[in-house]
């Protein structure tokens, strides 16, 4: 079945085959911090980061890479956030000025870029909120590689993230995995503003180097998007897999990396992918098989919802985080609403289950560990799909081998219309007949699970679940101005 599953995928992205002890499954935010802070100190030749943002007091990181660019004189360093993110503080402190010191420092050994959606521009991008502006696109990719490893992840660069904010970081020790990152992180900094220090208040400036590949975003959008498809394409496409893979082709582990970066290209590889995965568990053999799919903020698009359903599994598991585990539990003005239009959105979906007559087969599970705003609590980030076979009769009563994953997929995306349609998408499907990366994955499943608990429709009908008409408002209000959650 899994070759079935590869033999589909080889069409669509490319693929790597490395040894299943490769891919190391890290557990906790503070084992992700200890060990991205550990791989960069011991660097030798480059570090990538692609991230959303960095925490604008991250200044124990900074130091991590100051002290290795000091000790390593042949490293590089190149840095890739997203501009609206990035800069959102300024002239206060931001994540633009916590950076340009190192550029002081090290000049053109450091490269900090910031990526600017090209589908906010003009009289929307002057009307349009700050704290809600990232709703028309973001750099989201999360790709954290070191020489010859890469931590490919959901997790920004924050304390957050570091401490209570429960994700997912899958370390790859693959130079080849590692060098095909490193060319998507390179080609979406040459579509970048490039920071730079500078006397002003903010401490820098964010200019449009004249050698990019394309006019700005904020000049010429059209003209930036043809010019970013010309230089990034042929990335996705299965041509760029290896032509002399390591270890050989007798892996029984394969890695394809698949990305949604549609503000530059027309195409994207993760929902065609995604979409081949899930319309296969639809059909024998594939049918019924297990399945649990992940997402911090629960939005999925209408049709990555029908894929999910039209699976009808023997067992499906939907985990996404309670309010009080989302990171935007309290915030101020519109963003403060968006845990209740999550809780909406698992209102709508669980409707849909039971329209459907998937009651007993598929389970929504709510993720809380404490509550963020009080002493403790932690917010849930983690994102993702694991798949289990259906497997043959005769070990149909070994229920732990069942259980494990031959496919799981891991990155950035949140199964969103943004992922799709607004921001820059990574994420790589794993797809094994190893028992102990299955078993692996197995257990992370397991531990994603620890603090989740079944909930039902009369959850959502309890007086503190209640969605506010002004929530369902706003939800409106943002899609027709054509932005999304």
């Amino acid at each position: 079945m899994l070759a079935a599953i590869t033999v589909d995928l080889d069409r669509i992205a490319p693929r790597f085959e490395i040894a299943p002890e490769q891919i190391q499954i890290i557990k906790t935010p503070a084992e992700f911090y200890e060990t991205l802070k550990s791989k960069i100190s011991k660097a030798q030749n480059q570090i990538y980061l692609s991230t959303l943002y960095i925490g604008k007091t991250e200044h124990e990181l900074i130091s991590t890479i100051r002290s290795a660019l000091q000790n390593n004189p042949k490293l590089r360093v190149s840095i890739l956030t997203d501009a609206l993110r990035g800069t959102r503080e300024t002239p206060k402190q931001s994540c633009a000025s916590l950076l340009v010191p190192l550029i002081s420092e090290f000049g053109d050994r450091v490269e900090v870029r910031m990526f600017h959606t090209p589908n906010l521009t003009g009289i929307r991008k002057r009307i349009v909120p700050k704290r809600i502006n990232e709703g028309w696109g973001l750099q989201h990719m999360k790709l954290y590689g070191i020489d010859n490893e890469i931590i490919i992840s959901g997790a920004n660069l924050s304390s957050d993230y570091f401490t209570n904010r429960q994700d997912r970081y899958h370390l790859f020790s693959s130079a080849a995995l590692t060098s095909y990152f490193s060319k998507i992180h390179s080609g979406v900094c040459d579509l970048s503003f490039s920071i730079q220090p500078s006397p002003e208040p903010a401490g820098y400036t964010m200019t449009w180097p004249t050698n990019n590949p394309a006019p700005s975003p904020l000049d010429s959008p059209a003209q930036f998007k043809a010019s970013a498809s010309n230089h990034l394409s042929h990335l996705l496409t299965p041509s760029a897999t290896p032509t002399s893979p390591t270890p050989p082709l007798e892996s029984n582990t394969h890695i394809y990396p698949v990305l949604s970066l549609v503000p530059l290209l027309d195409t994207s590889t993760e929902l065609p992918a995604l979409t081949t995965l899930l319309t296969s568990l639809s059909r024998p053999p594939f049918y019924p098989s297990i399945w649990t799919f992940t997402a911090g903020y629960f939005n999925m698009t209408p049709s990555f919802r029908r894929l999910l359903l039209s699976t009808r599994p023997r067992s499906g598991t939907v985990l996404t985080a309670h309010p009080h585990a989302n990171g935007f539990f309290g915030s101020k003005g519109v963003s403060g609403m968006l845990p209740d239009a999550y809780t909406h959105l698992a209102k709508q979906f669980l409707k849909r289950v039971r329209y459907e007559g998937l009651d007993e087969s598929i389970a929504l599970k709510e993720w809380k560990r404490g509550k963020i705003s009080e002493e403790g609590g932690w917010t849930y980030h983690a994102k993702g799909l694991w798949i289990t076979f259906p497997t043959s009769p005769e070990v149909s009563d070994r229920l732990d081998r069942e259980q494990d994953p031959s496919i799981a997929v891991v990155g950035s995306s949140n199964y969103t219309k943004r992922s799709y349609e607004l921001d820059l998408e990574a994420n790589v499907i794993i797809a094994t007949l190893d028992t102990g990366l299955r078993k692996r994955l197995g257990e992370e499943v397991k531990w994603l699970g620890e603090y989740a608990k079944r909930v039902n429709e009369s959850e959502f009908e309890k007086p503190d679940r209640k969605v506010s008409i002004g929530v369902k408002l706003s939800m409106w209000l943002v899609r027709v101005l054509g932005g999304a959650l």
